[in-house]
């Protein structure tokens, strides 16, 4: 088990090194570049069915408790160690990060962006890759940091490189914001470690903010949250995320919103929870605050575009609509209760699973037709899925409704749990205050319907293909491979949420209570 986290983590940093250097004779069949890109599929999918075997041989009787731990000495002088492990809180997330990763390296063969060579896109695939996975395992602040801004060179770099139209524009934006943001985290890790005389997360977390005092615990949510809510993105620091998946190539903007988004709440719940209560405590209503803004903000946003003759991009929608998502999350980590925390890390993996497929989608719908201008998509000429491409049109239906929190799907469960958790939030929160917060966000699940609901009838429906107008395809073998198993993965957690929910409530009792259960 130590192995596998081990070879989860620096597996793909190895393969990004091997698929720079030349290809073995015999390996480089009629194409190098086809060589290349297949190793990437081969790296990621050798680092699936490690994550995959972790999984399986994980204590699922004991979730609550660490384990595949790695704890070796690295800069004795500061105590900074090699602490790696993994528990119900992390598993599915390096899961998630795994099929994704693979998903798109597979995608990606078949369907490689326009751009330089393939060479530099798998390998920055592969190190974006290492570094999401690392965040999820590393149990070091140190670690955590150097985790958490691994992965902002090699996004920049697929952005700005292998990106559509106002791509130098967007990488730097998105560089920028997520770099100011992470200075300031790191100031607030520091302060915990040199404070608490440990950076040790496990350590600090046991501890549960009782060596650090209140003044310290405030500034240290202050400044960690600022780096975290960047990432988040919470609104309204959320301006970079539009136009990185609107520039992004669909392989970029698969991996953005499904992986790189879940990163910031991950440290909300993995280092401000546990380790700084206090302060949490004390933030916690203006989280909640942002957070509901934040479900408002991108549902009127997502409206706005969809309306007819606006010349919305669908691309630039669905960024939108991750801002309200990604404000569930944070409202039910904001409650600070086990119920408002599980609901978070639910919607965070479901958010994953159908955004992913819903950029997959919306990529495959631009290379159709050229653009994702949904008054383009809609006019007369246009997509009307259902008649010209039905499986195509079924899929992106089908991922609307997702996304929008059918019952029966995985969107519905994260987003009832984190209001359930605003109903009755922790002890010494404001009752009345986050019972408004629950309404507003409420109120925000129908605005996230009508958006999607306008976008199925817009960009879907029509009659059958006209005579004598080119016909698009459907459905490919490569997409089917590639979609099928979010799609599998939406409804298996739609239908059976105690999957998810039996790993991350164990854990999440015992962060919250200081890991005294």
């Amino acid at each position: 088990m130590q192995f596998l986290l081990a070879l989860i983590v620096a597996g793909p940093l190895l393969g990004a090194a091997a698929a720079l250097l030349p290809a073995p004779p015999g390996l480089k069949g009629t194409s190098p570049d086809q060589a290349v890109l297949r190793h990437g599929v081969t790296v990621t999918g050798v680092i699936l069915l490690a994550a995959i075997v972790l999984g399986l041989g994980f204590d699922h009787d004991q979730p609550s408790r660490m384990q595949a731990t790695t704890d070796i000495s690295w800069i004795p002088a500061l105590d900074v160690r090699i602490h790696l492990g993994v528990d119900g809180i992390s598993l599915p997330l390096l899961v998630l990060t795994a099929l994704l990763s693979f998903l798109c390296a597979l995608y990606s063969y078949f369907k490689m962006p326009a751009g330089p060579s393939p060479k530099g896109f798998v390998a920055l695939l592969l190190v974006l890759e290492s570094g999401t996975l690392a965040t999820f395992a590393v149990l070091d602040l140190v670690l955590f940091f150097l985790a958490f801004e691994m992965v902002l060179i090699p996004m920049y770099f697929l952005i700005a490189r292998w990106g559509g139209e106002g791509r130098q524009a967007a990488a730097w934006k998105f560089i920028l914001y997520t770099l100011l943001g992470s200075v300031v985290m790191l100031l607030g890790l520091l302060l915990i470690g040199v404070k608490a005389g440990t950076f040790d997360m496990v350590a600090l977390a046991t501890d549960n903010g009782r060596g650090l005092t209140t003044s310290v615990q405030v500034i240290a949510v202050l400044a960690i949250g600022l780096g975290l809510a960047v990432k988040t993105p919470m609104w309204p620091l959320h301006s970079w995320l539009p136009d990185a998946h609107t520039a992004a190539p669909t392989v970029g903007s698969v991996l953005l919103a499904g992986v790189l988004l879940k990163m910031g709440t991950y440290g909300f719940v993995r280092i401000l929870l546990p380790i700084t209560p206090d302060g949490m405590r004390i933030f916690a209503p203006y989280l909640a605050a942002f957070a509901v803004a934040g479900i408002i903000y991108g549902s009127l946003a997502c409206l706005a575009l969809v309306r007819t003759g606006s010349k919305g991009d669908l691309k630039r929608l669905i960024a939108y609509s991750s801002v309200g998502h990604m404000g569930f999350v944070l409202l039910g980590i904001a409650t600070m209760t086990p119920t408002g925390v599980n609901g978070a890390l639910f919607a965070n993996v479901a958010h994953g699973l159908v955004t992913g497929l819903l950029f997959f989608l919306v990529g495959a719908v631009k290379d159709r037709y050229g653009t994702a201008d949904l008054d383009t998509l809609a006019g007369a000429t246009g997509a009307a899925l259902y008649g010209r491409a039905p499986r195509l049109g079924a899929l992106l239906a089908f991922a609307a409704v997702a996304s929008l929190g059918l019952p029966g799907l995985a969107g519905f469960w994260g987003e009832m749990l984190a209001l359930f958790g605003a109903f009755e939030p922790a002890e010494g929160l404001s009752r009345p205050a986050f019972l408004t917060f629950m309404a507003i966000g409420a109120f925000g699940t129908l605005l996230t319907a009508a958006y999607l609901l306008l976008v199925v009838r817009r960009v879907c429906m029509g009659g059958p293909r006209p005579a004598g107008e080119t016909p698009i395809a459907d459905v490919q073998g490569y997409e089917f491979a590639a979609w099928t198993p979010l799609v599998a993965l939406t409804v298996l957690a739609g239908l059976w949420p105690a999957v998810l929910l039996g790993l991350t409530d164990p854990a999440v009792q015992k962060l919250l209570a200081g890991g005294t259960q």
